[in-house]
């Protein structure tokens, strides 16, 4: 038991941290030089590592640098949007084999299995692999997705993807195993990888872009709710704070949150302000330029009025804004919503702009596909992908 919590220790640190010498795993994790010297013969018996090359520099002979083997299995993600799909192999070590980018039919009644599987094989293809050999893929989608059913929800945008078990029916028609999950989700389960959400155990994630959305993770795990709606903060129902009228009529009950802070929303609030501009982030790319704080102000109470409801029941370490609209704002909107939400409950919980760059949703899905790899080949489970 003691040799394969040290072995698995051990293929945990190199996936981490990538090739090590000797001396630097034995440092990782612990344990004397010849226990490790041991561990490492072993591993290389198994076919689990493999030599990885020579460390360079310093005085003295190089040292012989350890790796896991990638080519032990091979994984692929999707982020899926009605715009584009953005598709990725890479090894179980991590290295990216190759990429590929297409428009796929979403509406309804079109063949989406069929195209998906077309795509699929062809990023397989230029990895040199072909669909048997992926150990699973993992995507990224718009929506809620309930484990109960495999049905997407709350997805409009892609109605070609409604009404069937999405992972079932993909499974079995391309015969590698298929996981479906939130987009941002995803970009939380990055943000805690390479982000500013690294050794954070509780913090909520908020996408404003065309829509909005939200992830919420508690000691590390995704909260992900009974139906797959945790984290769906769009359906909350917030009053609207804006001290201008932009013709819209809530209901009594306030509006949903998603309603108040998605593109549109902002256009129109913008428009009240004086501001013209086709998208959220390009209005206030504007404000920030024109110094236009009225604007900026009235969009910091709103999305600072979904999220107190947040930080009054979960009480998280951080809140961290992404997507277009957080981008265009950076940190000097991130800090007039934690003026605003400071006003409105009694934890000073601090408010950042998430820091990853790219397809933080593929790489989310990439970060998954990869956990469930490498649990099923070695035991090494990433909490918040836990389901």
């Amino acid at each position: 038991m003691l040799r394969e919590l040290n072995d698995r220790a051990a293929i945990d640190v190199l996936l981490r941290e990538g090739p090590l010498t000797r001396s630097e795993l034995e440092s990782a994790i612990g344990l004397s030089k010849p226990a490790t010297a041991q561990l490492l013969t072993r591993l290389e018996q198994d076919d689990v590592v493999g030599k990885a090359g020579l460390r360079s520099g310093g005085r003295g002979p190089r040292a012989q640098r350890w790796a896991v083997r990638g080519g032990l299995a091979h994984v692929a993600a999707v982020d899926l949007t009605p715009h584009l799909a953005d598709f990725v192999v890479a090894d179980v070590a991590g290295t990216v084999l190759a990429e590929y980018q297409v428009t796929l039919p979403v509406h309804e009644g079109a063949d989406v299995v069929g195209t998906f599987g077309e795509a699929l094989s062809h990023v397989a293809a230029a990895a040199g692999l072909g669909l048997s050999e992926l150990a699973n893929v993992v995507i990224g989608a718009q929506g809620a997705f309930d484990p109960r059913t495999g049905l997407l929800s709350s997805a409009p945008h892609i109605p070609g993807w409604l009404g069937f078990d999405v992972p079932a029916r993909l499974s079995e028609k391309l015969g590698v195993e298929v996981t479906i999950e939130n987009d941002v989700n995803l970009v939380a389960v990055e943000e805690m990888t390479e982000g500013k959400a690294v050794g954070i155990d509780d913090f909520v994630m908020v996408w404003l872009s065309e829509g909005v959305g939200g992830a919420v993770v508690i000691g590390r795990r995704l909260l992900r709710g009974t139906t797959g709606g945790g984290g769906e903060i769009d359906w909350m129902r917030v009053p609207d704070p804006a001290s201008v009228d932009t013709g819209d009529r809530w209901p009594p009950a306030g509006a949903r949150f998603g309603n108040l802070v998605d593109s549109p929303a902002i256009i129109r609030l913008a428009a009240a302000h004086g501001l013209t501009a086709a998208t959220a982030w390009a209005a206030v790319t504007l404000a920030r330029r024109d110094g236009a704080d009225g604007f900026l102000d009235d969009l910091a109470r709103r999305v600072a009025g979904g999220i107190a409801n947040l930080v009054a029941i979960a009480d998280p370490q951080l809140i961290l804004l992404c997507g277009d609209t957080s981008r265009a704002g950076g940190e000097e909107l991130a800090a007039r919503v934690a003026g605003r939400l400071h006003e409105l409950v009694l934890p000073r919980t601090p408010v950042a702009v998430a820091s990853v760059q790219g397809n933080a949703v593929r790489a989310g899905a990439l970060q998954s596909a990869l956990a469930i790899a490498r649990a099923d080949l070695f035991g090494v489970i990433t909490p918040a992908l836990a389901h």
